[in-house]
């Protein structure tokens, strides 16, 4: 309980302390308004008093802040550019194959000879022995992307789209395990699944729209992309 003196000059009180809040919303007194507690003859200003200090009068305003949007985060886009870089280079690997089998049936068509056992049987032989001409650039290009994600984290096509594949954990370099081994080449396999790997597929893209942009390569192997 408190004694006040008021803006008139007068004695108010005894009161509580809430009352005095009220007050001091009010206008009606303010942190300079004389008081002393009761029983005592010391007069002191109302904010000297520990029960009208802002720490104790100012209830805390509890708030919550939303963690901020990671802004490194390499775009959807920029990555499906990427991506779309490196299938362009793999398919000019494979164009030595896909121009001898081609030529193969445009032939095979042209006569119109050979039954259906015959053309499947020439087919295959032809297949077999066009791969041989795109083997070396297919392995050129491995050996390539290999070394850049090792080295740099990057494939060509994230070269030129200036992203990088980081670990998600603390953004250091992915290295070949992560980098390479995990993300890349034990997907690839199984995507060659029938069925199971068209699935993966699908599922794979569709997790780039999650609030990290991290495909379901990158959480196996604990990375994410950004830019640079």
């Amino acid at each position: 309980m408190f004694i006040i003196i008021g803006g008139d000059g007068k004695e108010y009180g005894p009161v509580t302390v809430e009352q005095i809040r009220a007050w001091i919303i009010a206008g009606r007194a303010n942190l300079d308004t004389q008081a002393k507690a009761l029983g005592t003859d010391e007069w002191r200003r109302v904010g000297d008093f520990a029960e009208f200090s802002p720490a104790e009068s100012t209830p805390p305003v509890l708030t919550s802040v939303a963690p901020a949007a990671d802004t490194t985060l390499a775009h959807p886009g920029m990555r499906l550019l990427a991506a779309f870089i490196d299938g362009f280079l793999e398919w000019l690997c494979w164009l030595p194959t896909s121009t001898a089998v081609m030529a193969t049936i445009s032939g095979l068509i042209g006569s119109g000879q050979s039954s259906p056992q015959e053309l499947i049987e020439t087919l295959t032989s032809s297949l077999t022995s066009s791969l041989a001409l795109s083997a070396p650039y297919l392995a050129g290009l491995v050996l390539l992307q290999a070394t850049l994600l090792t080295v740099r984290g990057q494939t060509v096509g994230k070269m030129l789209t200036r992203l990088r594949i980081v670990r998600a954990r603390d953004g250091a370099h992915a290295g070949f395990l992560h980098g390479f081994f995990l993300r890349g080449f034990l997907p690839r396999c199984l995507r060659q699944v029938p069925l199971i790997g068209l699935i993966f597929w699908l599922v794979d893209n569709c997790f780039i729209f999650r609030e990290d942009r991290r495909c379901l390569h990158d959480l196996v192997a604990g990375t994410k992309v950004v830019k640079i």
